[in-house]
Parts: structure tokens; sequence; C-alpha cells
């Protein structure tokens, strides 16, 4: 039988693959003729899974679109983890909202490294400032001329020493670069040394010739533990007046047995403990009396080279906290008794008070006194505390003198036993003309 040539030049279809016969490889297989048709292949299709996409089969070296060969198409290379791929249809990232933002409290390229709370020399300014705080409030009481309350009269004692941590502070505002606490440091560290200065009151000499040489010595013998001491300093240096403080009944006793040839008048307050106290004389003592004080504060008229001196011991109460206002009334009324004085007159002893206190200063401002040390320039010789661990940082033991004297020499001595230093001063009593 004839065949059909249209039947003839049709492809026949494949015959089944041999599940036992490997697949021929593809180089072997005749390439397609132009025009023909494509056979279509019976291989089975992948099915399409749920699961994670299988990786895509990478091309050999050298093999392309162009050599011919019938294969699987190179896979496309896969963005880098951290670069997102954008998704088709989606709007455009913001470049500024997708910078990473550091996590707190890690220092980043757009952190601050140094945030305000923890400025390079905050610690130094805060100190600085607290080193300024006492020199400041001291010395504008100081300046302002009272005493204030506590703590102000207690550490007024302490304004030469002040300039210590007026000077730190300063120095540590110049570390912390703090512009405007260094200048607040220069002014209270100025203020301050300023107002330590020694204090200089007129220096009139007393009028007329000088009539006689007065030598007056001034101690705290502490509850009368340093009699014994201050009967060997009599001896030696024969003052003519002297004022002796915190004196008990033994002490008292003692010195007027000891003496009663060399200063045979004293005036006196018997008392036990800080209260006593005694004024001895080589000069014949009249019209005793005495200022009401907690402490005895004796005194009299003394006749000196036929001049009549009035001679007075202080020793108001100690600035205590919860005693200030006694210390300020007691002092006021030693301010009262110089204030009435027109003659000749001498205060002694220890009145519990600086050149800083403003109570101390009234009374040389009114009773046309000034005191023995600050006419020889030694205002800043300390007397108080000699015992203990500090050492002595203020002057509370005076010797005020009218302008009748003029003052020679003034001497600071150790007494053992005691607290404080006594003070011996050389004077010259003069003429009305």
């Amino acid at each position: 039988m004839d065949s059909d040539p249209a039947l003839a030049a049709a492809p026949k279809p494949d015959a089944a693959p041999d599940p036992q016969q490997a697949p021929e490889p593809a180089a072997q297989k005749p390439a397609a003729e132009p025009g023909a048709q494509k056979p279509k292949s019976d291989a089975p299709k992948p099915q399409q899974t749920t699961g994670p996409a299988a990786p895509k089969p990478v091309p050999a070296p050298g093999s392309g679109s162009g050599s011919g060969a019938v294969g699987p198409a190179p896979a496309a290379p896969e963005p880098a983890a951290s670069t997102p791929v954008p998704t088709p249809g989606a709007p455009e990232p913001d470049p500024i909202a997708a910078k990473p933002v550091p996590a707190p409290g890690v220092t980043g390229p757009f952190m601050d490294p140094h945030p305000p709370s923890r400025r390079p020399g905050r610690p130094a300014a805060l100190l600085a400032g607290l080193l300024l705080v006492v020199p400041a409030l001291v010395t504008a009481c100081r300046l302002l001329d009272t005493d204030g309350i506590t703590p102000v009269p207690q550490l007024l004692s302490f304004l030469p020493w002040l300039t210590v941590p007026a000077g730190l502070g300063l120095l540590l505002a110049a570390v912390a670069r703090r512009r405007g606490l260094a200048l607040t440091a220069v002014v209270v560290l100025a203020t301050t040394a300023w107002s330590s200065l020694p204090y200089t009151t007129w220096t009139t000499i007393g009028h007329g010739l000088p009539v006689a040489r007065v030598r007056v010595l001034a101690a705290n013998v502490e509850f009368g533990q340093a009699t014994d001491a201050l009967i060997a300093t009599i001896r030696r240096e024969r003052p003519a007046l002297v004022y002796v403080s915190e004196c008990d009944r033994a002490c008292g006793r003692a010195l007027t047995t000891a003496f009663a040839a060399e200063l045979p008048h004293y005036a006196s307050v018997e008392a036990d403990g800080s209260a006593g106290s005694v004024l001895l004389s080589a000069h014949p003592l009249r019209d005793w009396r005495m200022i009401p004080a907690t402490m005895g504060m004796p005194g009299a008229t003394a006749e000196i080279a036929g001049r009549s001196v009035r001679v007075q011991l202080a020793h108001p109460m100690p600035p205590l906290p919860g005693q200030v206002d006694v210390w300020k009334r007691e002092l006021g009324r030693i301010e009262d008794f110089a204030a009435l004085r027109t003659g000749p007159t001498l205060i002694a002893g220890d009145f519990n008070a600086s050149q800083d206190h403003a109570a101390f200063r009234a009374i040389l401002k009114e009773g046309r006194l000034r005191d023995a040390a600050w006419a020889v320039r030694r205002s800043r010789a300390a007397t108080w505390p000699v015992e203990g661990p500090v050492p002595p940082y203020v002057q509370i033991d005076h010797v005020l003198v009218s302008d009748e004297f003029s003052v020679d020499d003034v001497r600071f001595l150790d007494l053992d036993g005691t607290d404080h230093r006594a003070v011996l001063a050389d004077l010259d009593l003069r003429g009305d003309r």
C-alpha cells in the first residue's frame, strides 16, 4: 500500500522512556531543523511545594545561551542579607528614616559623647562651689559689720584661714573651665584676703611726756590649772598689773599670798571654776566695781604717778552655739563701760572675741581704745588654743589702752597647764601736757 506523503513527513511520537535506559546526553541530540515544530517533552514537570525553594543550579563556566546547549537558565545572584529587596509596586523607603538608631547608652556617630549631665569638669565645678560657700558667707558678714547667728560667730574666728578653701575653689574653677565660677572665686578670695589683713586703728601717741612705765600681764589659767606657771612668770617679768581669768578660789589665795609684797592690792571675784577672777596691782586701788556677767569681771581705779587710771578685767562668755546672745550682751556691757570713760583706761583679759567680730570692734569705736598688739603690728598673733592637736589660730586675749598710753612692746607667753597664751604689754603713761 502506498503511504501518504503528509503522514510520512509527520514526526512519530516518542516512545515511552525505558526506566532501565540512561538518558541520552543533550549534546548527542540532533538540532531541530528550521521551521520544524518543537517537540513536546513527555518528562514529568516538577511539582510546586510550599516549603523553602531549592537552590538554583549554577551554570558551568563557559556555558551560555549562545553555546547551543539546552539546559536550565543561569540563576541570578542573590542579594546581600543587609540590602533590602524592594517589592514591586511598594513606595521607595526614606533614606533618613532607614538609618540605624543606636541603642540607649551606646555611643555612636549620631550621639553626643559628652551629654550635659556628664560634662567634663562638672565634679570639679561642684567641689569648687562648695569650697566657696563658707568663705563667701563669712566675708560678707565681716564686710557688713555683723556677727550674724550660729555658725557665723564661730567661723569668724577662722577668717584668715578661709583664704585656703577660697584659693582651692579658684583653682578647681579654673580646671573646670567655668568662667563665671572662676570670676566669683576671684572676688571671694580677694575680699577674704583683704579682710584678713592686720587691722589697725589710729596711730596717735599719747599726748604729753611719759610719767610712768606700766607693764601689764593678762592670762587665762584655765580653772586655775596654770597657777604655778603664772606665779613663775610674774616673778620673772615683774608686771605692775596682772589680770587673771578663770582663777578659782585656790588660785586667788595662791596669788595673793605669793605676791603680798610685790602686788599687795587686788580686786577679785571669788568663785569656783571659770567664774573666778582676780586683778593684782602694785598701785593702790579704790572704787571697786564689777561688770555684771556670767564669769567674774572685776574692776577698780588705780593711782599711778598721780593719775587716776581705770583698770577693768574682761571675760565675757564665749560664743558657743546657744549662747551667742549672752556673748553679745556681755561684750555690749564692756562697750558701755568703755564709752563712759574719759580718762586713762586699761581693759585686759580673755575677750573670747577677735578683731574679726563686730561686737569686739564696737568696744574700740565707742571707747577711744585701741588694741596694744595692733599698735606694734602683732594683731594676728594667735593666743588660742594652745593645747590640743590644732595649733593656735585666733587672738582672743587682748590688752586695750586709751590714747593716754603709748605702746612700747607686746609679747605673747606660753604657760603650762592652760590653753591660752598670756599677753605681756609694756606701756608708757603720759601726762596731760
